[in-house]
């Protein structure tokens, strides 16, 4: 079966808008009264921070799952590949389709955010991808919970 491929995308656009919006009402106000260059930094700030977020080098992250392997990889370079038969275990909820694989460190672990996930990004297709994990993780090494925020043992 061919590669499924999932994209990071920001979890606060609506946040990062608003931040460039108020940060663009205030340089126009500050425009309008002749304001100091406090105001005008704020302003900047606000805009400024806003499109960081936006155009951050996260969204240009990665995730493959094949028969084989998930693979996380930004702007097409590897960062990690994690062969089902070395992933650690996978903690899911069904409920919310977040779950997370163990791949035995940090840098070879991945958290796939569902419904009320804390998490700074979002993936596109979580459901599927949450689907195509659970398909393919050894029985032995799913643990299935409510929701994962009530697992205390996500670290070990």
């Amino acid at each position: 079966m061919p590669a499924l491929h999932f994209r990071f995308r920001p979890r606060y656009r609506g946040v990062a808008w608003v931040a460039i919006a108020i940060g663009a009402a205030v340089l126009v106000r500050a425009a309008i009264v002749g304001a100091t260059g406090l105001v005008w930094a704020s302003g900047a700030a606000g805009v400024a921070l806003g499109i960081l977020y936006l155009l951050s080098p996260t969204w240009r992250m990665t995730v493959a799952v094949d028969d084989d392997a998930l693979e996380v990889a930004r702007a097409g370079e590897r960062r990690f590949r994690l062969p089902w038969a070395d992933v650690v275990r996978v903690i899911a909820s069904p409920s919310t389709h977040t779950c997370f694989v163990d791949g035995g460190a940090p840098d070879r672990s991945l958290l796939v955010p569902g419904d009320g996930a804390p998490a700074p990004y979002a993936i596109e297709g979580r459901d599927q991808l949450f689907a195509a994990i659970v398909a393919r993780v050894p029985a032995g090494r799913l643990v299935e919970v409510d929701l994962l925020e009530r697992h205390r043992d996500l670290d070990r």
